[in-house]
């Protein structure tokens, strides 16, 4: 049996300014991140838990430029179909917004869960098989914090069409988009979220609801 860390005050402490500093980023400076950084990102991602110790989780880095351009344009498009939504004052402010980093940001990755996958032989999604997609959210929430720890951005990109970004990316058809990810260091830091400080909505830890 193997002897585990202590978790003292100042740790807990540190852990909770981890978990208010991180930020959904969308604005990127195009400083590169290293190959090796990355990789111990993945490595930490690699210990998420996970339905079964399934392990669903398929990231696809994207560097291909005609691929990017593309992922850039179903955004657009389905941006466009967003906006239709809503009216008025929420309209305006949405045109406002910063929704994404896919020009800026130096890594990206598209996240899919593995619906084929074998490993796990089925454990634990039986009557739920969400789970596989909920380990995959799991293991992105993992990574995230750990960009967090290491000066790192990320931003979760969801208006985009799920069909389309499988398809230009060749992903196998058992294969599910989970979320498309932009990875870099962070233009501006804020503890508030983007969301809040443009009035889109309040934060309920703000206002002191639970």
């Amino acid at each position: 049996m193997s002897t585990p860390p202590v978790f003292d005050d100042s740790f807990r402490d540190t852990l909770g300014d981890l978990f208010a500093w991180r930020r959904d980023v969308r604005r990127f400076r195009r400083e590169p991140v290293s190959d090796e950084l990355v990789a111990g990102l993945l490595d930490l991602m690699q210990l998420s838990p996970s339905v079964g110790h399934s392990q669903p989780w398929r990231w696809l880095k994207v560097d291909d430029p005609e691929q990017r351009a593309a992922v850039q344009a179903s955004f657009s498009r389905c941006n466009v179909d967003a906006l239709a939504e809503y009216e008025g004052e929420r309209a305006a402010l949405y045109v406002r917004l910063k929704l994404e980093g896919l020009r800026e940001a130096p890594v990206q990755f598209a996240v899919f869960c593995d619906h084929g996958t074998a490993q796990g032989h089925g454990l634990g999604r039986r009557t739920m098989p969400e789970m596989l997609d909920y380990s995959v959210v799991a293991a992105i929430t993992q990574f995230w914090l750990a960009a967090r720890a290491h000066g790192l951005g990320l931003g979760w990109v969801s208006i985009l069409d799920p069909a389309e970004i499988a398809s230009i990316l060749s992903a196998p058809a058992n294969w599910k988009l989970i979320g498309y990810l932009c990875l870099g260091y962070p233009a501006e830091e804020h503890e508030i979220p983007e969301l809040v400080r443009a009035g889109w909505e309040s934060d309920r830890r703000l206002t002191g609801r639970s």
